[in-house]
């Protein structure tokens, strides 16, 4: 048994209060900060311990990028709490306190619990394709345009990129659509528009996923610049109230432009931010619904990891 007086050796002001307050990704830098340890010392000594966890997933923890959430990650937070030489569930305890505050914090939608579920499932689905991390591919700019159709559900998507390689042989990408509650990802339809083609497809029915491989027909360079425009069809699932884009490493411009039906219009719309999952969300910003076109838009100028969408209200 581990108790508070056995971490003493790291005794730092930041530690302290970040072990009482949190949360829980600070609390954890600051532990590794104290200890002195780097990253990939930190993975051995867990390894040590019987748990396998990745240098990037260490750098996303702390980051608050990512958290914890499986079986075999909490064990890796128990071990690290001993690595670190920290009181037993002092981390264990700030994660329990961040899920309450995310829920507090999260309007009526995904539950974080899914969010993360979703998480896990994309994860899967595109290893199935061979596509991992950012692909070898930075954005330039990222513009989508999204359709919500009578019964207040969205439609369709349509999204035109700009990348570029930052690796040589690059020769795809891997589009990702999470429909709202109830989509029926079977019988959603993927177009590719311009300078690529459908691939594989893969889904995943319970929650609605679905990862599209398109291909670009030439491979890039490292330097080389690509557009592409696909298009998504939808329509399967229930009320929709948000749209969002989850991104994983900076970038260039976003825009994202959200038309409602003529006949069913929001009472209101909202743009928002969100660091990861379990952050709380910020940046809101009332938006107009413009008319004649019936449309709500926000832009980005650089996108930064985290996700950025629109939100709006029924009657």
């Amino acid at each position: 048994m581990r108790h508070a007086t056995e971490h003493a050796d790291v005794p730092t002001a930041e530690l302290d209060t970040a072990l009482r307050g949190g949360p829980f990704h600070v609390a954890l830098r600051a532990a590794i900060a104290a200890r002195g340890l780097p990253l990939q010392r930190v993975q051995h000594h867990l390894s040590r311990h019987g748990v396998k966890v990745g240098v990037t997933s260490l750098s996303y923890w702390q980051q608050g990028a990512r958290r914890p959430q499986r079986p075999e990650s909490l064990r890796a937070v128990r071990a690290l709490e001993e690595i670190l030489r920290l009181p037993d569930e002092s981390l264990i305890r700030l994660l329990a306190k961040s899920d309450e505050r995310a829920t507090a914090d999260r309007p009526a939608g995904r539950s974080y619990r899914s969010l993360i579920e979703a998480s896990g499932v994309v994860d899967r689905l595109t290893a199935g394709l061979g596509w991992s991390l950012d692909g070898g591919l930075h954005t330039v700019g990222h513009h989508e345009r999204v359709g919500i159709g009578a019964r207040r559900e969205l439609v369709s998507r349509e999204a035109h990129h700009i990348v570029r390689a930052h690796r040589d042989g690059v020769d795809r990408f891997v589009a990702l659509h999470h429909g709202d509650p109830g989509c029926d990802p079977r019988r959603v339809t993927v177009h590719a528009l311009e300078n690529c083609r459908t691939g594989r497809l893969r889904w995943d029915q319970e929650t609605g996923i679905l990862v599209a491989e398109l291909l670009f027909g030439t491979r890039l360079g490292a330097g080389d610049t690509f557009l592409f425009r696909y298009a998504i069809e939808d329509g399967t699932a229930g009320t929709s109230r948000e749209y969002l884009q989850r991104f994983g490493f900076p970038g260039g411009q976003y825009a994202l432009q959200v038309r409602f039906d003529t006949g069913t219009l929001p009472v209101r719309c909202h743009r928002f931010a969100q660091h990861s999952a379990a952050a709380p969300r910020s940046g809101r910003q009332e938006l107009p619904v413009t008319s004649p076109h019936h449309s709500a838009h926000l832009v980005e100028p650089r996108i930064r990891p985290g996700a950025l969408g629109i939100a709006w209200d029924w009657e």
